[in-house]
């Protein structure tokens, strides 16, 4: 009894000593985290995070906490070294992640024994992965950057175009990391399994052309991914994030190692990008080329400009030199920027930050330059152009106006003049006729006054070519260096007279109002009877003008060439009988044709087209000058019609 008594004593008296040894407690955090983010990797369908937590004593707390595992999951994982990107060994084995999708682990060391703080590790230039099992570390479940390697937010998409092959295309995404440096990612949608694509960075943009300053990792034809951790250019001299996203550079994607001529997608990058700011201009047809098409100026970051052509109608092996020339394309004017020629697909992209003579031309100067666009035939003639077209300030607003021009000499000549406004607020004066012949040449000019008064050349025009029967003139100023508006010449008291020829001014072959001349289309016809002539009748044609006063045209059949007959309207009607209330012009016997612009009574009193329509009166025109007593002709008009 006294032995197992003091088996017992001795068992108390011993539990008693443990009891007394000191307890270890684990060190305190101190409320300092740092969290990453742990991106699925294949179809795992695992996603999670890892988070840093500072301790008391400056080591580190690292948790793991993921989604999606599978029951009775025990997966582990390691910090390496370098990017993900990059990839590298193992420094820190952490514990597996357990089927509740956890693992904690204290930090206090690297693998091979070298301590590690809480700040170091926020700053390790490493990253984490998660092994699917201890059987199959080569399979991941996620993975994610840490420390300096971490992503900022701060990031740059560029595009990347369809180039050579069709049906690819997609972006490059530049990422800053917290380092300064950068993980440049491709993503390309239309690539294919088992493909190996190349990719790099150039210098310039893609219309210029530029060597290879980054290469980057290739491009994976199944996924269509590329990432690349960027801290230097090839040449080993460093580069940021800032430095890359305000990069003059390009990236393209090449078909193969083996086929690097053919590019699968390319875009230009940094200060090349284009922002949402471009104007198109029209490219015209000229000749029958039947080419056409238009010129777009698009904004780079960098305030250059994006130059393309997109024709139309371009022969497959053609091969089209382009110009952007000064001063309007009706005016001429000398090369100012050479173009990209255009190709046989009716392409040419050009890069411009600066004119021929190395003057530095932005996009805003662009816009609003003053010139044209000229096409060429082909480098060996360049004497033959298949397109053309205004730009910048000389291009067209859209507003325009036609004026009939008529017959003169010639019934089969006739045809239009067309007013349009440019941007600066000139003019485009377009004449065309039918009916003139190859080899003619046809002066114009715009008179002062209405075709029917006459009046003295205030604008001359480019003559007309026969062979086309047109005429462009670009119209800044009158003969006289006046300053004179589209707004002005829409409205201005004239008329346009086209000449037969140089030599024969006195014979026209066309004519027509114009501006405040035009007629409305509104009009009203009176007969006018035969009076001592049986065979001479015909009728007057009151015609409402843009000012609202009124052309009278008399126009009468079975007059004799040689003769004139002078023509008035008279107070009340003819059976009444009044007395002369306005003159007007004779009437030719050649063409049995009177034009007269009323504006006024012959007293100078004011007189509108409404008024004439419902004057008290009548028209006399008597058989000549020496004979008012004799009339050929007579008819009420206005009220009495």
């Amino acid at each position: 009894m006294l032995g197992v008594l003091a088996l017992v004593s001795s068992l108390l008296f011993t539990g008693c000593n443990n009891d007394d040894e000191p307890v270890v407690e684990e060190p305190g955090l101190t409320g300092n985290k740092e969290e990453y983010t742990l991106f699925t990797i294949g179809n795992s369908g695992v996603t999670g995070k890892v988070t840093f937590t500072e301790r008391d004593d400056n080591t580190t707390l690292v948790t793991i906490v993921l989604t999606g595992v599978a029951t009775g999951a025990d997966h582990p994982v390691h910090i390496h070294a370098n990017t993900a990107v990059e990839t590298g060994g193992i420094i820190i084995s952490l514990t597996n992640v357990d089927a509740a999708g956890k693992s904690e682990t204290a930090v206090t060391a690297l693998d091979d024994g070298t301590a590690i703080t809480y700040s170091e590790m926020i700053a390790f230039d490493g990253y984490v992965n998660v092994h699917n099992s201890s059987g199959d570390l080569g399979t991941l479940v996620v993975q994610g950057d840490i420390g300096q390697n971490e992503l900022t937010g701060m990031i740059e998409d560029f595009d990347l175009f369809e180039a050579m092959v069709d049906g690819i295309s997609g972006d490059i995404t530049f990422a800053e990391r917290v380092n300064g440096e950068t993980l440049v990612t491709i993503d390309l949608e239309g690539t294919t399994m088992g493909g190996d694509h190349p990719a790099h960075i150039h210098t310039e943009s893609v219309a210029e052309g530029g060597g290879i300053v980054i290469s980057l990792n290739n491009v994976d034809g199944a996924t269509g991914i590329s990432k690349t951790n960027i801290a230097q250019n090839d040449e080993g001299s460093i580069i940021t994030y800032s430095d890359l996203k305000e990069f003059d550079g390009h990236a393209k994607v090449h078909m193969s190692g083996s086929n690097l001529g053919t590019i699968i997608a390319e875009g230009d990058i940094g200060i090349n990008k284009l922002t949402s700011n471009s104007v198109a201009f029209p490219l015209m047809e000229l000749g029958d080329s039947g080419i056409s098409g238009s010129v777009t100026f698009t904004e780079r970051e960098s305030g250059a400009s994006l130059v393309t052509i997109d024709l139309s109608g371009t022969a497959s092996d053609g091969n089209y030199p382009a110009h952007i020339h000064a001063n309007t394309a009706a005016e001429g004017g000398g090369i100012m920027i050479s173009l990209n020629n255009v190709n046989g697909n009716g392409d040419s992209d050009t890069h411009i930050e600066m004119d021929n003579d190395g003057t530095a031309v932005t996009y805003d100067e662009l816009v609003d330059y003053n010139g044209y666009v000229n096409i060429h035939q082909s480098p060996d003639n360049l004497g033959t152009l298949v397109s053309q077209g205004d730009i910048g300030q000389n291009a067209l607003t859209g507003e325009s106006v036609e004026y009939p021009l008529n017959s003169v000499s010639n019934p089969t000549v006739s045809g239009t003049a067309t007013f349009e406004e440019r941007i600066n607020g000139t003019t485009l004066v377009t004449i065309a006729l039918d009916g003139t012949i190859d080899g003619n040449e046809h002066p114009a000019h715009i008179h002062m006054n209405t075709a029917a008064e006459g009046g003295g050349i205030v604008i001359g025009l480019n003559t007309v070519n026969g062979a086309t029967g047109i005429s462009k003139t670009s119209v800044k100023v009158k003969d006289d260096m006046t300053a004179i508006t589209y707004d002005d010449m829409v409205e201005f008291d004239g008329y346009i007279n086209v000449h037969n020829s140089a030599s024969d001014l006195g014979t026209l072959v066309a004519q027509g109002d114009i501006g405040q001349n035009a007629l409305t289309g509104e009009s009203v016809q009176y007969t006018l009877n035969s009076v001592s002539d049986p065979a001479i009748s015909g009728t007057a044609t009151f015609a409402e003008r843009s000012n609202g006063t009124t052309l009278v045209t008399i126009a009468l059949v079975g007059t004799t060439n040689g003769n004139e007959h002078p023509a008035h309207i008279h107070m009340n009607s003819a059976t009444e009988g009044g007395g002369i209330v306005i003159s007007l012009n004779v009437v030719d016997g050649g063409t049995g044709i009177s034009k007269t612009s009323v504006k006024e009574l012959d007293d100078m009193t004011e007189i509108s087209y409404d008024e004439m329509i419902n004057f008290d009166g009548y028209i006399n025109v008597h058989n000549s000058e020496s004979d008012l007593g004799t009339l050929i002709a007579q008819g009420d008009i206005g009220s009495n019609g």
